[in-house]
């Protein structure tokens, strides 16, 4: 079996051949945290790491508008024109299919790994970009939906 920091080492090396430096980047992090030591932050991390994540990426997300890059004028067409609104619609779908991802990624974090070995063979096979594993979780939990309903009809 292999140990914490063995998982950890393997996870980076898996972040840096599927090109995914965020993966790299946490497992090297909470490696460093082991290695030092410091292993009582983990259920900290675990519980808050997520919200402080998210809160990161919406203040990034965001600053367009505190920037103003996007103004008032940009968006009522958004509500008016068929590409705002399937905008709409794209952004209101995958923050859905995030929040079902991050569900899955609670319940049943020994999928990450499935998760990032399935974004390496999406970036060598189908010229992909890793976005992440919370989009990646996503889909997964509407696969694993499929499944369940299509098991139930068999």
């Amino acid at each position: 079996m292999v140990s914490g920091e063995g998982m950890l080492v393997i996870l980076i090396i898996i972040g840096l051949l599927g090109r995914s430096p965020i993966i790299a980047t946490a497992a090297s992090i909470l490696l460093v945290l082991k290695l030092s030591s410091l292993e009582r932050f983990f259920p900290t991390v675990e519980r808050r790491g997520m919200e402080l994540g998210l809160l990161f990426l919406t203040i990034a997300v965001l600053v367009p508008f505190a920037s103003e890059k996007i103004t008032w004028k940009e968006i009522p067409p958004l509500f008016t024109t068929t590409i705002g609104i399937i905008a709409l619609t794209g952004g209101a779908l995958a923050t859905f299919m995030n929040g079902k991802g991050l569900e899955v990624l609670r319940n049943e974090p020994h999928l990450i790994v499935g998760l990032v070995i399935g974004s390496i063979i999406g970036i060598i096979f189908f010229r992909g970009i890793p976005v992440g594993p919370l989009m990646a979780a996503g889909i997964t939990a509407a696969l694993m939906k499929m499944v369940e309903w299509i098991a139930k009809y068999l």
